[in-house]
């Protein structure tokens, strides 16, 4: 399974919604569309700044991630950023690949 962090912001509708089904409701809601598509919730966190919930999630792929972001986004009540996150293990063994790449104006 790979980690997922989702950032998102509520529109004022869905401040009232969230109000309406309570924070732990709206938790609840995450961990049923992540079983859905085959993941699992890790945490949720609603936060005072830039965005108004943090949402760390495990899925088998980009894809079941990318139908849970479209799935809230497409509602118009949130708009998340999604990120897909890497264990340092996962960092390590990028590094050791070969790209074969070449900056601008390198030979």
């Amino acid at each position: 399974m790979a980690k997922f962090l989702v950032q998102a912001t509520y529109t004022a509708e869905g401040l009232k919604g969230l109000k309406k089904e309570t924070a732990v409701g709206r938790r609840k809601a995450i961990e049923n569309v992540a079983k859905s598509l085959g993941g699992k919730l890790d945490s949720v966190h609603f936060a005072l700044g830039e965005y108004d919930v943090i949402i760390i999630l495990d899925f088998p792929n980009t894809v079941s991630a990318a139908a849970a972001a479209l799935a809230a986004g497409s509602s118009g009540f949130i708009r998340p950023k999604t990120t897909a996150l890497l264990t340092p293990e996962e960092t390590d063994e990028a590094f050791k690949m070969s790209t074969g790449f070449k900056a601008p104006g390198q030979a």
